[in-house]
């Protein structure tokens, strides 16, 4: 189980105390929201701020692209040292060729979903990534009520996972806390973005140990279970 805290929770004025406490925490990968006021309401940082965290951690930089236009994006995150990038499905007819590009550029690719977006858009792409991330928010924000009608949604693309033979880290973002970890891990998901809940915990190491033992028996118990088909609302997992 991997758990990743997200940078958008900390506090930006202490930015590189923030970074060595993730570090210490026991964490495997840093989350970074970048954001650009078009694809979504909100502006985060950009490849400089990156660049200059860098140094500052071993952890493996999870870089997520909410933007209008990641072409323009792409080498100067690879540069500032992303270990992977995500782009979003809805960009479209775009996809194919992002996909190619940061191929292209030797990292591992990975593509994301919002709430309102049917799962049928993300399953043409499902043997070119190494990451499917379904977002459990609407993006843009932080501090955001986990959406409990995205969890079809998981359990789809696990399924996806499990009959095709693919390998694909199932990622979820968005309100994930205690109690919604082990929802998500039980449908599938074994790689946890949380803001909120680990950067104002008041100590994240504990955090991230109870977070990382919640989702692994809550996947041990749903292995053990006997496998239901659930009914999808029309409007997430269609």
């Amino acid at each position: 189980m991997i758990i990743a805290p997200s940078l958008l929770a900390a506090n930006f004025a202490r930015l590189e105390r923030e970074v060595a406490r993730a570090s210490r925490s026991g964490a495997d990968w840093l989350h970074l929201d970048i954001m650009d006021g078009h694809f979504v309401p909100n502006v985060s940082f950009g490849p400089a701020v990156v660049a200059a965290l860098r140094p500052l951690t071993r952890l493996s930089f999870d870089v997520h692209l909410m933007c209008s236009r990641p072409e323009i994006l792409l080498e100067p995150f690879a540069q500032a040292g992303a270990n992977r990038i995500t782009l979003h499905v809805e960009l479209g007819n775009r996809i194919d060729p992002l996909l190619w590009k940061v191929r292209s550029l030797g990292l591992p690719v990975g593509l994301a979903i919002n709430p309102p977006t049917p799962m049928r858009a993300i399953e043409p792409f499902l043997k070119k990534i190494d990451l499917l991330l379904v977002m459990t928010v609407n993006p843009g924000f932080g501090g955001q009520s986990f959406i409990h009608e995205t969890v079809p949604k998981i359990q789809q693309a696990n399924r996806w996972r499990v009959e095709r033979g693919l390998s694909y880290h199932l990622e979820v973002d968005g309100g994930i806390t205690d109690q919604t970890v082990t929802e998500c891990a039980a449908a599938g998901a074994d790689t946890f973005v949380s803001g909120t809940a680990l950067f104002r915990a008041p100590g994240m190491a504990a955090a991230v140990k109870r977070m990382r033992r919640l989702a692994t028996r809550a996947a041990s118990h749903a292995d053990l279970a006997p496998r239901t088909t659930a009914r999808k609302p029309a409007s997430l997992a269609s």
